[in-house]
């Protein structure tokens, strides 16, 4: 590939102040050079380049951005060397390629420079995905796998596996009625990535994510292969929405907004902590209740604007992609990757539980508990209101593997 323009595109969080990359030029197969201005050491994929006016974000979000990034670019210019070459080397897998999530998170992972690989996996239709994408000048290769026959394939070698795999909602349809079809479909992948990638990265986002992530935990139990640290429930989307509504109602820029969300990716297990928003913002009791029930909401929201045309399926696709990146930059060795997740937990009685997370190497560095102390009177309510329906997503999640294995 000649080298590409100026331009990276950024989609990512942007609560980490990351340089920026001027030029990426592909060196080999597998990996690409990176010319870092100013002499920085580290980079990222969908994250905070403004380099040019050809982003996803305004002019004025650009801008703020480039002013958060100067001073360490300052700073770290007088010990950095004069060029640092990284490679792409991560293979990313994406499960449920073809559907209306796949598609566009497929796209937005083909435009990190830290992934080296990229299959899609799905059972139909993942050709015409991956040949349309091939033809991006982005490093990463992208290979298609098409049915049962091919999973293994698509899984081998990989170190981020994404499954958005299953039935959208439709109107009228709550999370809990995709049970039945969706708890199958990621109790067979899970299976799958067990036996080809023990050691990945597993991003479940088949709904109810209350229910699938304790599915994919048991079955990776029963495979011997459980790593809690690397299961992980993708509730960004719940964190994006709570950002955008609190930037809308109090004009703020969204660039410097970030709300812990926590709990779960259900109605009311999904608890925004906007006590805890940063900036602090000042809301009133009606606020806190209607912007509460509105990101609880926000995904029927979008299912009845689409009018039975699909569900949450291009934000989710963005919320998705900026949690992979998250992943690869840990993995990559940023020492400072924060983002909320559904993952096995200890910070309240529940075995699995939504909060904020520092990501590492490793997969799950720490659980933020701290985040659940100071609560206000509302949000302490909330959350003990949450727990019942939580827990039992949680064991219902975990009796359909087990029954299935009585019944085998």
């Amino acid at each position: 590939m000649a080298a590409t323009s100026a331009t990276t595109f950024s989609i990512g969080s942007t609560a980490s102040t990351r340089p920026s990359i001027t030029r990426l030029t592909q060196s080999k197969a597998l990996g690409f050079k990176v010319d870092v201005k100013n002499n920085l050491k580290s980079f990222s994929g969908l994250k905070a380049f403004c380099e040019s006016e050809s982003t996803f974000l305004s002019s004025e979000s650009c801008a703020a951005l480039k002013r958060t990034y100067r001073r360490r670019a300052q700073n770290q210019s007088n010990r950095a060397p004069s060029c640092v070459q990284p490679q792409a080397s991560y293979k990313v897998t994406i499960l449920g390629a073809g559907g209306g999530i796949g598609q566009p998170l497929s796209l937005l992972v083909k435009m990190s420079p830290l992934v080296s690989a990229l299959n899609l996996y799905d059972v139909a239709n993942v050709k015409g995905v991956a040949t349309d994408l091939s033809h991006c000048n982005t490093p990463s290769r992208v290979s298609d796998f098409t049915g049962e026959s091919e999973l293994a394939n698509s899984l081998k070698g990989a170190d981020v596996v994404v499954i958005p795999a299953g039935v959208p909602r439709k109107p009228g349809m709550t999370r809990d009625d995709l049970f039945n079809i969706n708890a199958n479909i990621v109790k067979t992948l899970v299976a799958a990535v067990a036996d080809n990638c023990p050691d990945a990265l597993i991003h479940i986002i088949s709904n109810p994510v209350n229910s699938t992530v304790p599915i994919a935990a048991e079955v990776l139990k029963q495979k011997g292969v459980y790593d809690p640290k690397k299961l992980f429930g993708v509730t960004t989307l719940d964190v994006v929405r709570a950002n955008t509504f609190i930037a809308e109602r109090k004009n703020l820029r969204l660039v410097d907004v970030d709300v812990p969300v926590v709990g779960g990716h259900a109605g009311i297990t999904i608890l925004p902590l906007l006590s805890k928003a940063k900036p602090p913002v000042t809301l009133t009791d009606e606020e806190v209740q209607e912007l509460t029930v509105r990101i609880q909401n926000a995904g029927t929201e979008v299912v009845e604007a689409k009018a039975g045309a699909g569900s949450a399926t291009l934000s989710m696709a963005y919320a998705a992609a900026r949690f992979v990146e998250s992943s690869l930059r840990a993995l990559d060795g940023d020492g400072d990757v924060y983002e909320c997740a559904f993952v096995e937990s200890n910070v309240t009685e529940l075995p699995f539980f939504a909060s904020r997370i520092k990501l590492g190497r490793k997969g799950v560095e720490a659980v933020i508990s701290s985040e659940l102390d100071g609560l206000t009177d509302y949000e302490q309510k909330a959350l003990e209101a949450l727990k019942p329906e939580l827990k039992s997503s949680i064991e219902k999640g975990i009796s359909f593997v087990k029954k299935q294995l009585v019944a085998a």
